[in-house]
């Protein structure tokens, strides 16, 4: 024991001795400082990632927000990046990287425990910038137990819709459009627009542009429902149980992924899901493939303590463990699910069967942020157009050529994924 470390003990006792307390010794190695955490969760979530993070053994200090792109990039420009960060955003992740601010995560997960496509190698060099800790599943339709809806497409009465967020208002309009995308054209082209590959002008091809306008059709048969899902946070109000439970508007259905059962509070035991594409307007019916959504951990730092978080967290015992504890689902093929059958046919559909990463989650930043600005104005307008337009159309080339001309703005780095969809 050095002297300093000596004198920092005999300090924090005489400072408790003075006080009059109950004199309890706590001491730290002064040279081992927290792993710094950056992420989404918050509240109850958050609170139970703290615990998944405590019991790994090492000293950290969590950060969750919903601004996390507004911090995170706060951070990087004033020199104190977090050590780790953890978010859905693989785009803006693989900017990060070709910037050289991210450390290869080589060797500290086995990626066997992870199928495709989350496993998927993210540069030309062979080296892993991120790995799942957390796994979602979309292309899903929920609903209230015993009230199974009939296996064609619902009119617009039927959803509960709202593109509200915190931190990135509109990402559910994009979830509708990525959908359509894909259960109409399949995963290859649902790919290729994602990834941009081939560059092309892919946001006014006829997949592209014939999903959007599915999406105003079904939008369009009642502009005042319209107005009430732009206006409408996707979580419902502070005590809701989210938007399918609270009733909103009559609502029974809702195309949202699985971290919708947290909306749901002590209401989710009665929430039951299908798959999206019988119920999508002009969905044509057939499965095609499941997006799925992650949160990756990433590395802005090569601190040992940091590097061995990331290990611990990732690996089988640290993801059943943040399963078990937090009722959340991950891409690990080793980690069993148990109780609801809900809850277990999601984890088995996350694992099998064709699966495509969600595309704006994909897509380099700029390029997201224009799609989930397109996909509010593309509502607002309809919105707009009063209650007596209904039928009427909407020329969504305009708002699609607006997202065109962002991607063309956009290199593709190095880093950015190479896959998007697995078909196994």
């Amino acid at each position: 024991m050095t002297r300093r470390f000596k004198m920092l003990i005999l300090l924090a006792v005489m400072l408790l001795v003075t006080a009059g307390g109950t004199v309890v010794v706590w001491a730290q190695h002064d040279d081992r400082q927290p792993v710094t955490i950056l992420g989404t969760w918050t509240g109850n979530q958050g609170e139970q990632f703290e615990s998944v993070l405590r019991s790994l053994g090492i000293p950290f200090r969590y950060q969750g927000t919903a601004a996390q792109r507004e911090v995170l990039l706060s951070k990087v420009q004033s020199g104190e990046p977090p050590d780790i960060v953890i978010m859905p955003g693989l785009g803006e992740l693989a900017e990060y990287a070709d910037q050289n601010r991210l450390k290869p995560l080589d060797r500290l997960y086995d990626p066997r425990q992870y199928g495709a496509p989350w496993n998927a190698t993210t540069s030309r060099s062979g080296h892993v910038y991120w790995v799942p800790v957390k796994a979602d599943l979309k292309s899903i339709v929920w609903y209230r137990a015993g009230k199974k809806p009939v296996n064609s497409h619902a009119p617009l009465q039927s959803w509960c819709i709202g593109m509200g967020d915190d931190g990135a208002s509109g990402w559910p309009g994009t979830d509708w459009i990525e959908d359509l995308v894909l259960q109409r054209a399949g995963p290859r082209t649902y790919e290729k627009w994602a990834l941009n590959s081939p560059r092309g002008n892919w946001w006014l091809s006829a997949p592209v542009r014939g999903a959007w306008q599915a999406w105003v059709d079904l939008l369009r048969q009642d502009p005042v429902a319209a107005r009430h899902a732009l206006l409408t946070d996707h979580r419902g109000g502070p005590d809701s149980h989210g938007l399918l439970f609270d009733g909103w508007h009559g609502c029974g259905l809702e195309h949202q992924g699985s971290f919708a059962r947290s909306f749901y509070k002590d209401e989710a035991d009665k929430a039951r899901f299908v798959d999206s594409a019988p119920l999508l307007p002009g969905g044509g019916g057939r499965v095609r493939a499941h997006e799925v959504t992650g949160d990756f951990a990433a590395l802005f730092s090569d601190r040992s303590d940091a590097r061995e978080l990331i290990k611990r967290l990732a690996s089988k015992q640290g993801q059943q463990q943040w399963a078990d504890l937090a009722d959340v689902f991950s891409a690990n093929r080793q980690v069993t699910t148990g109780g609801h059958a809900v809850e277990s046919e999601i984890a088995r559909r996350l694992r099998e069967g064709p699966r495509c990463l969600d595309a704006s989650d994909v897509m380099a930043p700029a390029v997201r942020d224009a799609f989930y600005e397109a996909a509010l104005l593309t509502i607002a307008q309809v919105a707009g157009s009063g209650k007596n337009s209904a039928g009427k159309s909407l020329d969504v080339e305009p708002i699609l050529a607006n997202v065109q001309k962002v991607q063309d703005a956009q290199s593709r780095g190095s880093t950015a994924p190479r896959t998007v969809c697995s078909t196994h």
